[in-house]
């Protein structure tokens, strides 16, 4: 028994499969995640190491190049990258996109376990950072205050963490902005060498006596009993009175209680404050969380407002609490807005459906919530989220679910209309219709599975969007086989006028008098309406370079990033003074709601592709977040504060607006590579130059632009040797004079551990005083001071060392002005770089937007073959036959004319999502004219002649193709009015497509039909 049969005949079946679709898809709705932008494991970790104090060459040669060393020997290894900088080894590294990332991740984690021994004993920290837009934080709070000390920050930032670590959703919470507490144990350096102490003595001796070493276990009797050891310090009084052995003591002094309160200060204190943070220029400190995956964000929000409002009250009177980023806001903002987009488009799309008839209007509406709950359903089972992708992607399925519903409705209505009834009409026109409905939703299906399988992290990107489609698209299939004939069977009128209702009265007069005219004349002169057509398409293909390339749009959000570098070796307090202008600047725009400043250091992350950057006493970073974010008012805004920003001397100012897609280095960027230093210097310069001079390029960055400066100890080692003093002494003073030297650990009563540092005396950061005073003990005992051996003299450095694939490369970054395409600025810089001459084993490659494009653009080729191929081998299968299948694709270049031409008129660039469209439309198109030349064929079987066939085909036809496609542009229009960088391209390109295709393709598929006609065959019948 046929389907549609089945589902009329059991009507009470088909009932309860209706109501089990609507209550899984409520269901769904109600528990599937949201998030604001997709969720998808990238296949790239950062190896990040910190080594204090040791320069760009010897973070290169100690650090960066053993780990990567150690990362190639992992296999499915992409691209390796390194930057070397001032006491920061950073080194990420992209596998290929199919790996297993947790697996790989473990791997990682193994090897940089077993390399760790192998690096310098000052290395402070090595770790492997996930790049996971799971791991974005949801939520940024500040906490301000003018008068409230660091310690009592600390405390307050704490205490939330530990608070919001307790709520539901929440995966990890990490307080910013403040030095951590250390116990300090500063040495006085007089007392020091009157004593013949060596400072290696009291951090050998202080780490010693904190050992913790567990002493075993013994029985006696019938019990067993721990036996405890001295154990670690409990409290700071135990290291005070720590005795030091009298090792070096001479003189009266010998013999003599030596303890470290005699020779030191034992205090809480906070390590150098390397990175600080302000609020709309106060200080403040930060809390920020992210949220485990697969949660909803309207949830955990919840969760954390009420702890955060439980915690306000408690907040001491000087510390004032901010929320500076909440995502959920944008998720709101972002959902609402596509679900109000939502429910315009099924207004217009129910206004196409006029024509039919108020019931059957209402039948194929019926279709709608369906399919779309059919579709959410199937979407959360794979273990999606809803998102903007995945909306967009209903929202575009909302014009095509109802394509099958309305021609199989259509069709029932017609022959309605010739004296059947209800049952018969239902079972003969679905019957009649059923293949071709099956042709068309397979190829479009084809046009959107091969995105499912672009390759890379753009792929991963975008896979929600065509996978809503697929689930929504199959589900309409079903219902427009199953519900639709069945409700058609009950709800119909019994009766209906021959010419239908005045909506379709009015359209099919249209028709008649302007489509039937045209088509006569279109066969008439077969070849001049291919022709011309021809030309149509080959001319919209000149509009390509004027179009221009792009990679994925701005997010368009109401948050961007102003960051600022000044030269390598600037201190932090230039850096602050800088800031602090730039604060100025930002705060002057009443549009500003709140601007967070980070001095040292990026802001925590809050978007998915923009990670935070690393501890640089010359860089600091701006979080601004707006009011709103306008379409048109904003841009103009930021361009604006790019100006006033330019002119704020001594610094590289950049205004970062978050973007789409995976992550990249800038828009523009140029990648030299060689192996000396120098050389690659010398020609960045020139580069920069080149990049400088061409139009569309702003915030030129040349990381090798300027030398770092340096203070170099000078050792007069002759005198050293003869005065007993190794140089491995020398060393060990000046870091710990200037460093510090950890000397173990303490754990406080609430299990909270620090470090018990040893340093010379220092306020705040260390200055070039951290030497005076400090002494070295010969290997006779002898206290040397240390200024008679050694002196600091300036040296030169680069500012940083990175790599690509482990050889030596500068990359060169700009970003685009507001106006100029930055594929074209970009090849204008290539075209001129050509003609450099450089020298053997040197050269360049582009990097940015560019490669990024090329790299995420691979697989469309792949896609778009499996996409023709694939369709042309259902047309096969349907037709039986190759022309008949040529036919129908002859409609595609007439479509992307469409495309083009409406990229070309709203503005957009060819972008990746652009192309989504493109391929998409291939599928969309395609469905109209398959019910053309399938209703062609019928005709001819029924005995007609290829001329009234084909002309009577177009006539019959053209109303359900007019309609289809009238739903999927009304329902494609929200999107495209709504000025997104991101789907309005893509719904455009649709839209203009399916225009052409419909008015010019009615012409030309007729056309082709009469210059190639197809030998009829036996056609395979739908089960």
């Amino acid at each position: 028994m046929r389907l549609t049969e089945f589902s009329i005949r059991n009507h009470q079946f088909t009932l309860v499969v209706f109501a089990l679709l609507i209550l899984i898809g409520v269901s769904s709705y109600m528990a599937i995640p949201r998030t604001e932008d997709p969720y998808f494991p990238i296949s790239a970790f950062q190896v990040v190491t910190i080594y204090p104090g040791a320069d760009p060459r010897e973070i290169e040669q100690q650090v960066t190049k053993p780990v990567e060393d150690a990362i190639n020997e992992l296999s499915d290894v992409k691209e390796l990258f390194s930057t070397s900088r001032d006491s920061v080894s950073f080194v990420p590294v992209e596998f290929i996109a199919t790996i297993d990332v947790d697996k790989k991740y473990d791997e990682l984690v193994r090897q940089m376990d077993t390399l760790r021994p192998k690096l310098p004993a000052g290395v402070k920290s090595l770790e492997v950072v996930k790049v996971n837009p799971g791991l974005v934080n949801i939520v940024q709070i500040a906490l301000a205050s003018e008068t409230a000390s660091y310690a009592e920050l600390a405390d307050v930032a704490e205490r939330l963490q530990d608070l919001l670590e307790r709520v539901s959703g929440v995966r990890t919470v990490k307080t910013w902005a403040y030095p951590e507490r250390e116990l300090r144990v500063t040495l006085d350096l007089k007392r020091m060498a009157q004593y013949g102490l060596k400072t290696r003595d009291v951090v050998n001796l202080i780490g010693g006596e904190n050992a913790n070493i567990p002493g075993g276990a013994v029985e006696q009797g019938d019990k067993r009993f721990n036996v405890k050891t001295s154990g670690s310090y409990q409290s700071l009084d135990e290291i005070k009175n720590t005795i030091i052995a009298g090792a070096g003591i001479k003189g009266a002094l010998a013999g003599q209680t030596i303890r470290v309160s005699d020779v030191a200060q034992v205090s809480w204190d906070f390590e150098s404050r390397d990175y600080t943070g302000r609020i709309n220029g106060k200080r403040a400190v930060f809390v920020s969380a992210n949220q485990k995956d697969g949660r909803n964000i309207f949830n955990t929000q919840e969760g954390i407002e009420k702890a955060v409002t439980a915690f306000k009250e408690e907040l001491p009177a000087n510390i004032e609490l901010v929320w500076a980023f909440d995502q959920s806001k944008n998720v709101e903002k972002r959902l609402g807005r596509l679900n109000a987009d939502f429910l315009i488009a099924v207004v217009l799309v129910l206004v196409t459906l006029l024509p039919l008839g108020l019931r059957a209007a209402g039948i194929v509406m019926v279709s709608i919530p369906l399919s779309l709950a059919t579709g959410l359903a199937a979407l959360h089972f794979a273990g999606y989220s809803l998102n903007q992708l995945s909306i967009a992607g209903f929202v575009v399925a909302l014009g095509l679910l109802v394509d099958d519903s309305i021609v199989v409705i259509e069709n029932i209505s017609r022959v309605l209309r010739q004296g059947y009834d209800r049952t018969t009409a239902a079972l003969m026109a679905t019957r009649q219709i059923s293949l071709a409905v099956l042709g068309c939703t397979a190829t479009l299906l084809f046009a959107f599975l091969p995105l499912l399988m672009l390759p890379g992290n753009a792929g991963k990107f975008i896979r929600s969007l065509p996978l809503s489609v697929v689930f929504t698209v199959l589900a309409s299939l079903f219902v427009a086989l199953t519900i639709i004939p069945f409700l058609a069977s009950r709800i119909l009128p019994r009766t209906e006028s021959e010419h239908g209702n005045i909506f379709l009265q009015r359209l099919m007069s249209g028709i008649d008098v302007f489509y039937s005219p045209l088509l006569r004349r279109s066969l008439a002169k077969p070849k001049t309406t291919v022709v011309a057509s021809l030309v149509l398409f080959a001319a919209s293909l000149l509009l390509v370079p004027l179009i221009g390339f792009s990679l994925f749009p701005k997010a368009d959000t109401p948050q961007f990033l102003i960051q600022v570098n000044l030269p390598d070796g600037a201190s932090l307090s230039k850096t602050d003074e800088v800031l602090k202008q730039a604060e100025q600047v930002v705060l002057s725009h009443e549009e500003v709601q709140y601007a967070v400043s980070n001095l040292g250091r990026g802001n925590p992350q809050i978007f998915y592709n923009v990670f935070q950057r690393e501890l640089a006493a010359n860089y600091g970073e701006i979080f601004v977040q707006l009011h709103d974010y306008h379409p048109g008012k904003t841009p103009r805004l930021l361009d604006k504060m790019r100006e006033s920003l330019n002119g704020i001397p001594g610094a590289n100012i950049t205004l970062k607006e978050f973007e789409n897609g995976p992550p990249q280095d800038a828009p523009i960027a140029i990648r030299l590579q060689g192996t000396d230093l120098e050389t690659l210097k010398a020609l960045s310069l020139k580069l920069e130059a080149i990049m400088e001079a061409t139009p569309g390029t702003q915030n030129v960055v040349n990381p090798q632009k300027a030398s770092r400066v340096d203070l170099q100890l000078a050792v007069n080692r002759e005198k050293a040797g003869m005065l007993g003093v190794p140089s491995v002494e020398l060393d060990q003073t000046v870091r710990l004079a200037i460093a510090g030297q950890k000397a173990g650990e303490f754990t406080d009563a609430k299990g909270d551990t620090y470090p018990i540092v040893v340093r010379g005396p220092m306020a705040g950061r260390s200055s070039l005083n951290a030497l005076d005073g400090f002494h070295v003990t010969s290997l006779g005992g002898a206290q040397v001071p240390l200024a008679q051996l050694a002196s600091l003299q300036l040296s030169s450095s680069p500012n940083q060392i990175s790599h690509y694939q482990r050889e030596r490369s500068v990359l060169l970054t700009a970003q685009t002005k507001t106006g100029f395409n930055t594929e074209a600025v970009t090849r204008a810089i290539e075209k001129q770089l050509h003609e450099v001459s450089f020298p053997k084993g040197y050269g360049f490659s582009l990097a940015g937007e560019v490669a990024a494009r090329k790299d995420s653009f691979e697989g469309f080729s792949t896609a778009i073959l499996i996409t023709v191929f694939g369709i042309l081998a259902i047309l096969i299968l349907e037709f039986g036959s190759i022309k008949s299948s040529l036919i129908v694709l002859m409609v595609i270049p007439l479509g992307v004319m469409g495309g083009l031409l409406m990229l070309f008129l709203t503005g957009y660039t060819l972008s990746f999502t652009a192309m989504v469209g493109f391929i998409a439309l291939i599928g969309i198109e395609i469905k109209n004219s398959i019910l053309l030349v399938d209703f062609t064929n019928q005709l001819r079987n029924e005995g007609k002649g290829i001329d009234e066939a084909v002309e009577e085909a177009g006539q019959v036809r053209f109303l359900p193709i007019l309609l289809t496609s009238a739903t999927a542009i009304g329902g494609l229009l929200p999107l495209a009015l709504q000025q997104s960088g991101l789907y309005s391209p893509m719904a455009w390109v649709i839209i203009g497509g399916l225009i052409t295709s419909t008015l010019i393709g009615r012409f030309v598929t007729p056309v082709m039909y009469k210059l190639l006609p197809p030998a009829l065959s036996h056609r395979l019948e739908p089960t």
